[in-house]
């Protein structure tokens, strides 16, 4: 506590101090009173009352640079003194006064160190006599005043300095005590704070420990009676008296226990569950978002589900967040467990659905479906489904399935390099697989193509190139996202895979050989532009929007289109045969989409 006063002593200012005369008749004394100095004959006199008014307002100052600074202020009361400078004993070290002059204080600040708390002569240029002399009291050396006198002092003088140095000593010493006794008095108050709040710790520990004993003990009864999702949901509602909820990482419902659930649950937005998981996942612990306490549930990182709190009140505390994480913690293996036993689904479906799309023997198919749930003996359609924004992975094969099972779809799945296939043993409605995956992936930029029904094992080879033929043509069309039947494609059902793909190029070189070469030499886009101008049904204005070109534009590259090919585009044969070559073109030669 001492250690507070190192460097602040001299900026600390008595308010009930000021300053005594030098050679003034009158001067101010701490409680404002007005001393005039009554004539006297005896200058000896004279200086010993204006040391008896100095020593009285020593002992009322109660701090210790004030009084150093009223000392050296008011030396010349003792005789023909000037006060070089001053030092005080501040934690074991002298700190000069910010008095002391720049003239001779280095030098005196060394002498006064050398001389080790005796007194002792000091020499200042042009001063006859100079002293060092100890500010000393019953508990050691206070302080130091480094003393100079224009001439040698007589003996009156010396003693009436030394009696100045005595009671500045001493009121150095009341003010120090004064002082340890204000440090002792808040040493003891903070020791009492601190016992208090000892005391308050201990009390909150014990509490504490009974929390997390009976948090410990109602989930080790959950795990050891393997109650699953909603038994732990119980137990935290339980411990909070919240109602407490699981949802799977894509934000839909698995558990709720507790009022209040909402009917029906709101439908997750993708992007959003998205960017609130990994916000989540880059703090520690459980984290409010809205009126939900949530923490992750994700093993080795992966996160496999979100276990909750509802805390509209915001009354969820320190006692909340441990049963949160200790649920959390034991719904771990569970959900683990059952995204184990997904994939192994998973990976049967796939193989199996491998097998039949390359070709398999029946016996071992209808056993295999069997085996995993599905009946093969009916007839069934391929579904290739594209979503650009998405890789094909494992993520994108569940939220498919998902999707699918969601509409009633009963299918098998795998997964290609660009897309994934299910085997669905019923014609999917036009729009409802299409709308439900938009919704889980939070974009509609994806392609679904349908094959015609397969009537037994044998057709699924063809099926799934069906299927593939009538994503391609939508892919390719001027709606490219959505849901296409192959059974629905007309003239498009023979532009695709399993036909002669040499007599295909033959045409479309005969068509538009001219003007590929044409684009070819010059960087333009003539074939492009013709297979639009077909796509938006001959309509100038819908063509040049799609191009972004304007108007005039695309009646120079028509007339170009004429002039390079030779064709007319106003004659029946020339118009369709170069329709079918620009698809043809497009879907089969990989022309631009």
């Amino acid at each position: 506590m001492a250690g507070s006063r190192t460097h602040s002593l001299y900026h600390r200012r008595s308010d009930r101090a000021s300053s005594l005369p030098q050679g003034s008749a009158r001067w101010h004394t701490t409680a404002a009173r007005t001393w005039t100095r009554p004539p006297v004959r005896n200058p000896d006199d004279h200086a010993l009352r204006d040391l008896t008014a100095l020593s009285r307002v020593l002992f009322d100052t109660p701090d210790e640079g004030e009084i150093l600074r009223l000392a050296m202020d008011h030396i010349a009361a003792a005789g023909p003194y000037s006060a070089e400078a001053g030092y005080l004993m501040v934690d074991g070290d002298l700190v000069p006064s910010p008095r002391n002059g720049q003239t001779h204080a280095s030098a005196a600040g060394h002498r006064v160190r050398d001389l080790a708390g005796r007194d002792g002569p000091v020499t200042v240029p042009g001063r006859p006599w100079g002293r060092a002399l100890g500010l000393r009291g019953l508990e050691g050396l206070h302080g130091y005043l480094v003393v100079t006198s224009r001439s040698r002092p007589t003996e009156a003088e010396r003693s009436l300095l030394a009696t100045l140095v005595r009671h500045t000593a001493a009121a150095l010493s009341v003010a120090f005590a004064h002082h340890r006794r204000r440090e002792d008095a808040l040493e003891l108050h903070r020791l009492r704070d601190e016992r208090t709040a000892l005391q308050r710790q201990l009390i909150s520990v014990v509490a504490e420990l009974g929390y997390q004993r009976a948090v410990h003990a109602l989930m080790a009864d959950v795990a050891a009676s393997s109650g699953g999702e909603e038994a732990i949901t119980r137990a935290l509602h339980r411990l909070t008296g919240l109602p407490a909820l699981v949802e799977d990482r894509f934000g839909r419902l698995r558990s709720w226990t507790g009022p209040g659930r909402p009917d029906p649950y709101p439908e997750p937005d993708p992007v959003r569950q998205d960017d609130m998981l990994h916000a989540v996942a880059r703090q520690a612990g459980p984290v409010r978002v809205k009126d939900r306490l949530i923490a992750l549930v994700r093993p080795h990182g992966e996160i496999l589900g979100v276990l909750a709190v509802v805390d509209a009140r915001d009354e969820a505390d320190e006692h909340t967040e441990l049963a949160l994480e200790h649920a959390a913690a034991s719904l771990a293996p569970e959900l683990t467990h059952l995204r184990d036993l997904a994939e192994v689904e998973l990976r049967l479906h796939r193989e199996l659905v491998d097998d039949l799309l390359a070709g398999t023997d029946e016996a071992s198919a209808y056993a295999r479906s069997e085996a995993v749930g599905h009946d093969l003996h009916r007839s069934h359609y391929i579904v290739v489904v594209q979503w650009p924004n998405r890789t094909a992975d494992d993520s994108f094969a569940q939220t498919v399935g998902r999707a699918a099972s969601a509409v009633g779809m009963r299918s098998l799945l795998t997964r290609r390099s660009d897309h994934v296939v299910l085997v669905a043993d019923d014609r999917p409605h036009a729009r409802t697989l299409y709308e439900a995956l938009a919704r889980e992936t939070g974009t509609r930029s994806g392609t679904i193509g349908v094959s015609a029904p397969c009537d037994s094992l044998d057709d699924i080879p063809h099926g799934y190139e069906e299927a593939q033929r009538a994503m391609e043509v939508r892919r390719h069309s001027r709606e490219r996202y959505g849901t296409t039947f192959f059974d629905e494609l007309g003239l498009y059902r023979i532009l695709g895979p399993g036909n002669d793909y040499r007599e295909l190029e033959t045409f479309v070189q005969e068509w538009l050989g001219q003007l590929i070469d044409y684009d070819s030499r010059h960087h333009t886009a003539m074939v492009e532009t013709l297979s639009r101008y077909f796509d938006c049904g001959g309509n100038y204005d819908e063509t040049a929007e799609s191009l972004a070109i304007h108007r005039s534009t695309l009646r120079y590259r028509l007339q170009r289109i004429r002039d390079i090919s030779g064709n007319d585009l106003a004659d029946v044969e020339d118009r369709l045969n170069l329709q079918v070559a620009t698809r043809v073109w497009k879907i089969v030669l990989g022309g631009p989409g």
